[in-house]
């Protein structure tokens, strides 16, 4: 059985296709070599696991490396600091085993007295690095599990205590490396039911983690590069690795997700050929986002579990807000911490094209259910040969909002008009295509998508009318962004809130000179 890109759990170099992210191994390890203790936090199945794995493996003979996690330890060990004492030292005497490390004290890790607690570990933690032949590093998986409690932060406490006491002549860890999805440094605990919850953690002593665990196109390459070469087929690396990168922003379980479909899937379909072509990773987002999986789970739930952030990411998606990015901001925090808000010229943005698309799938869903948005045959939008006939898309869109929603204020409509756009196109390109809305053109007026369906793509412009003159304007930015993607042909979705102005298609051809020999079609809601 051969190598396989892999969704779950640790990766395995021997048995999986890896990125090369050497580059970042070497600033961890440069991390480490200064003595520094630091969370690398990242969102679910973002590589932590993985990467301390691989720092294992580099770094565990020139160190002593105690690699151990804090899953499956359970709430009883966090009840007393006695029963957290036995199983946290269990664990150590564990991955000493695992580290093949056989010049410790048999019984130091292993032998209790009677009422153990954090003194004892620190005596312990101070005569193991004492008497060990190399420095020991102390890497932590998934401490953030049972961390809304008194007892981890007693053992953070012991950790900075040890740290400070480097500087009188104390023998401990040379560097801690705690890994989870929270920020350890700035946990908001609740230590008592009665409690708020208030910022208290004691792990002031860490360092900033400032490397970038999202993959480059050139890390997506390099694995791209070993499955080429070990398969013996023949595509374009670079080109794949950015239309993946595009999809993605190199989250490396969407990645690698993309890439278990081209090739474990898509091959056993008729769309073979296009396997691993631009078409073949825009099959697979398609595919993709038509399931679910414990990520997309997760995005729904943070949604719908906090009405304020619900509210942060419509505004984002639906009315183009341009939010500043301050970590400082509770929603923008929630945000960040599950991989679903990142950055951008600082401003936030959702952090990918896949979470986007199914967030406006999941807003949908929620619209049809409120109304049924499509109530004629759907074959009516498909032309003879089995293209998508916008036209009428956007001819029957017109009539739906006549018809359902010409009473509604104009709040309402300039609010909820591109969901309900979006929610009348869902049904009918369905398990035959999908979009993606560019998020570099998403405003408060305007907003761009480009509906794939088949094998061809659809330029559509959703605005705001706002008088002839930006109207205008909007048909030269559409033009640009049709050019950009080699089509002719484009569509402009116009939410008018004059009642004066005549609603009609309006087909702008080659004798307007700034549409550059484009067609143009236009409809005004």
């Amino acid at each position: 059985m051969g190598r396989r890109f892999n969704v779950t759990g640790t990766c395995i170099p021997e048995k999986h296709y890896m990125a090369d992210t050497k580059e970042k191994l070497d600033k961890i390890v440069r991390l480490i070599e200064q003595d520094s203790y630091f969370t690398i936090n990242r969102a679910r199945q973002y590589g932590k696991t993985t990467t301390l794995m691989l720092l294992w493996k580099r770094l565990k003979e020139r160190y002593i490396v105690i690699s151990t996690s804090f899953e499956g330890m359970g709430n009883e060990a966090f009840r007393t600091e006695d029963m957290f004492v036995r199983r946290f030292c269990m664990r150590v005497a564990g991955a000493l085993k695992l580290s093949d490390y056989k010049d410790e004290p048999k019984s130091l890790w292993t032998a209790f007295s009677e009422d153990e607690n954090m003194d004892t570990l620190k005596e312990r933690i101070v005569t193991f690095c004492s008497q060990a032949d190399r420095e020991v590093l102390l890497f932590i998986d998934e401490v953030d599990k049972s961390s809304d409690n008194q007892m981890f932060l007693n053992f953070l406490g012991v950790l900075r205590e040890l740290y400070l006491e480097r500087a009188m002549g104390t023998v401990t860890f040379k560097s801690v490396i705690l890994a989870s999805v929270h920020d350890v440094k700035n946990l908001k605990l609740k230590l008592r039911p009665e409690e708020e919850r208030k910022y208290n953690s004691p792990w002031n002593v860490a360092v900033d983690f400032p490397i970038d665990m999202s993959l480059s196109v050139d890390e997506i390459c390099s694995m791209l590069q070993e499955y080429k070469e070990e398969k013996g087929i023949s595509f374009e690396t670079d080109v794949i690795a950015a239309e993946i990168y595009k999809y993605t922003s190199g989250y490396p379980f969407l990645v690698s997700l993309i890439c278990l479909w081209m090739d474990e899937r898509l091959s056993e379909t008729d769309e073979l050929p296009v396997c691993w072509s631009r078409d073949g990773v825009r099959i697979a987002v398609r595919e993709i986002l038509k399931g679910t999986n414990t990520l997309f789970d997760d995005v729904v739930k943070n949604i719908e579990n906090n009405g304020r952030f619900r509210k942060f990411v419509e505004g984002i998606l639906l009315e183009g807000s341009q939010i500043p990015y301050k970590l400082s901001n509770p929603e923008i925090n929630l945000g960040v911490t599950f991989g679903i808000i990142s950055e951008e010229k600082g401003i936030c943005k959702i952090s990918n094209i896949i979470f986007e698309s199914y967030i406006y799938d999941h807003l949908i869903a929620g619209k049809l259910m409120e109304k049924q948005v499509l109530k004629i045959p759907r074959n009516q939008f498909i032309a003879e040969d089995g293209a998508l006939d916008m036209n009428v898309v956007l001819k029957k869109f017109q009539d739906f909002m006549k018809a359902e929603y010409r009473l509604s204020d104009e709040p309402f409509i300039e609010k909820q008009g591109r969901l309900l756009f979006l929610s009348f196109l869902k049904p009918i390109i369905n398990g035959t295509g999908h979009y993606v809305v560019e998020p570099e053109t998403r405003s408060n007026t305007r907003m761009d998508i480009v509906i794939f369906y088949g094998k061809r793509e659809y330029i559509l412009e959703l605005k705001i009318w706002h008088g002839e003159k930006r109207f205008e304007e909007g048909l030269a930015q559409l033009t640009d962004y049709m050019e950009s993607r080699g089509q002719t042909e484009g569509w402009l979705l116009a939410f008018c809130f004059n009642e004066k102005r005549e609603k009609k298609i309006e087909e702008y051809t080659r004798e307007i000179k700034d549409l550059r020999g484009n067609t143009i079609y236009s409809v005004v809601v």
